[in-house]
């Protein structure tokens, strides 16, 4: 079994999203839905209060590059 993500998982993160939201454009995703959507995944297990603006700004240019 894939071990949990974390906040600092960035690539995993997108690659998972855009699996999940396969036709969402992920620059049209507030941070406070990215941040639900995030801590939503199976795999995903860390404290919401390790996130900030600049690992959902991450997370969202990592989607970017995987969509």
């Amino acid at each position: 079994m894939s071990s949990a993500l974390k906040w600092t998982d960035i690539n995993e993160i997108a690659i998972e999203l855009v699996e999940a939201y396969p036709d969402t454009d992920p620059m049209s995703v507030r941070f406070t839905d990215l941040m639900q959507w995030v801590m939503a995944l199976d795999r995903f297990e860390d404290d919401p209060g390790h996130c900030g603006e600049r690992i959902l700004e991450a997370i969202q240019m990592a989607w970017m590059e995987e969509v």
